[in-house]
């Protein structure tokens, strides 16, 4: 069969759901903290079953654009729902298992090294990009440049020109992962937190400690609701 006659993508009902709560939020003037209607609510006034509604809020929730309360409702998170294609969320899933793998692989060593070989300069850049991290957060936002700071001087001050390289040649993943993880709820303080131990475990010179915070922070940057998501509902 030709290329051209394979068969046609038609959208999936939740999507066209999705379509409408974005409508429905640009029409309706609300906010980011606003509470968008009861899934029951949605359902009748747009005709599908709730398990549609159901299945188009949680590709809001994976996107960091709503946040779902058990039992209070469904929130927003940004100002407006400008949402990503589902087959780009589909193959960022498909990604971030591999991309986290080599960050625990390179990461945990990468700390390691920088307890037993950092400079002064190479912890007061580490200690920079922690307060450019906390600042941002401070300021409502998600801290994603002061989380790319810390992790980049902790990789200069593991002195290892070949474990640079190769973070080099997966920077726009970790990007990804990075962003993915930085916008669930709640995240981003503990993530500060996280890098503040790992932090505190390479200025002491505590190689064993380094690689351990830093396996577990990676541990939290892996626990995101996109690898949960069944994207056929």
């Amino acid at each position: 069969m030709s290329d051209s006659l394979r068969p046609l993508n038609r959208p999936r009902l939740y999507e066209q759901v999705v379509q409408r709560l974005r409508e429905h939020v640009a029409d309706s003037g609300l906010r980011a903290g606003d509470r968008l209607p009861p899934e029951r609510t949605l359902a009748e006034q747009l005709g599908v079953s709730r398990a549609s509604v159901k299945q188009a809020i949680v590709v809001l929730e994976v996107q960091g654009l709503v946040e779902v309360r058990h039992g209070g409702g469904t929130y927003l998170l940004r100002e407006s729902l400008e949402v990503e294609p589902v087959e780009e969320l589909v193959e960022r899933k498909r990604r971030l298992p591999d991309v986290l793998d080599a960050r625990e692989g390179m990461e945990t060593k990468l700390a390691e090294l920088a307890a037993q070989r950092r400079t002064d300069e190479d912890m007061a850049e580490i200690d920079a990009a922690l307060a450019a991290m906390r600042a941002e957060i401070e300021d409502g936002e998600i801290g994603q440049d002061g989380d790319r700071r810390f992790h980049a001087a902790v990789t200069a001050a593991a002195h290892s020109a070949l474990l640079a390289e190769f973070m080099r040649t997966i920077a726009a993943e970790i990007a990804e992962s990075r962003n993915e993880s930085l916008r669930q709820p709640r995240r981003p303080p503990k993530s500060l937190a996280q890098h503040e131990r790992i932090a505190e475990a390479i200025r002491n010179g505590e190689a064993r400690a380094a690689a351990s915070a830093m396996a577990r922070h990676l541990r939290t940057v892996s626990r995101v609701r996109l690898l949960d998501w069944d994207p056929e509902g």
